[in-house]
Parts: C-alpha cells; structure tokens; sequence
C-alpha cells in the first residue's frame, strides 16, 4: 500500500471506534497483531498484547470500565508503512468517576493492507489518577 492509502486505513479505524464499530477494526487487524498500551497496570486496558483475540480484550477492558470516550486525532502522518498520529484521549473511569484528559501518539505498522503493529504513547498519570480509587478500594 501507499502512505495515501495506510493513512485512509488508520482514518477509517479512528471513524469506527468514533461508532463503536470494534469488529471494523479487528477486521484490519493482522492474525499476529502486536498491540501496546505503555502505561502503569492500574490503567484496565495497559500493556501488550499479541494477535486479535487478546486485542479484543483491549476493547472490551475500555468498554466495561469507562464512559464518555473521546479520541480526537490532530495530525496524521505516514511514510512507507508506519503511520504516526497525534491527538488526545478523554473518558471518565466508571468506578470512580474520576475523568482524564491526556495527550496520545499512536504509531501504526502497515502489513499488506491490515495493521500488524499499535504502539500508544502518552500521559498516562492521569488515567492512572481516575482509577486510583479502584485500586486502593481493592486493597
């Protein structure tokens, strides 16, 4: 593929999880799919994960302890096969209630049309911030 047609695919996956269209985007998922989320493990949905029945449990983690979700991508950058984004990530941790708002960088590796590499960087102090009651209540 051309860097014009890997950024239209990372675009269509940022449309989807906007719907909450989850089978769109493990649908362009490669079957070998390395999937990071650097972050502390206080953060559900932190960590790495390999091939999409683990990457199902990355959206089924954002799913069942967040609400009021917002991804918003500001720029879109691609060459060769990587493509980088920058933008920002909000939600609300259900079990506290507590709410974030942090920058994110996410890095896409393009494999035959489908994703075979995630890679999200950022602030995660404060996600860590909205579940830390979660953590200390189960202590």
């Amino acid at each position: 593929m051309n860097e014009q047609a890997n950024a239209a695919l990372i675009q269509s996956v940022y449309a989807s999880f906007g719907r909450g269209d989850i089978q769109y985007i493990l649908d362009r998922l490669t079957s070998g799919v390395e999937w990071t989320l650097e972050g502390p493990e206080i953060i559900p949905f932190a960590g790495h994960r390999h091939g999409v029945s683990q990457v199902v449990g990355f959206f089924e983690a954002l799913a069942t302890t967040q609400t009021s979700q917002k991804l918003s991508i500001a720029d879109i950058l691609a060459q060769g096969d990587l493509v980088a984004t920058f933008g920002r990530y909000a939600a609300t941790a259900t079990a506290t209630g507590k709410s974030f708002d942090s920058p994110v960088a996410h890095l896409f590796l393009i494999h035959d049309g489908k994703i075979s590499s995630f890679l999200d960087v950022g602030e995660t102090a404060s996600m860590a911030g909205a579940y830390q009651a979660v953590a200390a209540a189960a202590k």
